[in-house]
């Protein structure tokens, strides 16, 4: 994935975090996650719970960071729309996708995200 940010709002005081990462299975899956990233990029944008986003990654390991209005914001996006058919392709794009929620106050550094999807992360093995 290409880095991108894309900011909605400016957003002051806690935030709802999540972080996400996805190890591909094959260096050739990296073309289905961009296009099904891009849908679900257009997604946020419609989403009125939805505050920012921003992604990194390099060959087979991708990583994003969101933020949220609430949980509720983020639940009905994540099981809806592009999202909802992108996790149901899942199986066939990747070996592993790990993901955390919580409440914070600031972005974390890509160093500090990854450590907490190690150490904190839900994890989905396909």
């Amino acid at each position: 994935m290409l880095p991108f940010y894309f900011a909605k709002i400016i957003y002051l005081g806690p935030m709802l975090i999540t972080l996400t990462s996805i190890r591909l299975k094959s260096i050739w899956k990296y073309f289905p996650l961009t296009f099904n990233s891009m849908q679900i990029v257009m997604q946020c944008r419609k989403n009125p719970g939805f505050v920012s986003m921003k992604n990194t990654g390099f060959g087979m390991n991708h990583y994003t960071m969101s933020v949220w209005n609430s949980v509720e914001d983020r639940q009905a996006f994540y099981r809806s729309g592009a999202h909802a058919s992108a996790m149901k392709k899942s199986a066939d794009l990747a070996t592993e996708i790990r993901t955390y929620n919580y409440e914070g106050e600031t972005y974390p550094d890509w160093k500090t995200a990854k450590a907490l999807l190690v150490e904190h992360g839900k994890v989905m093995r396909f």
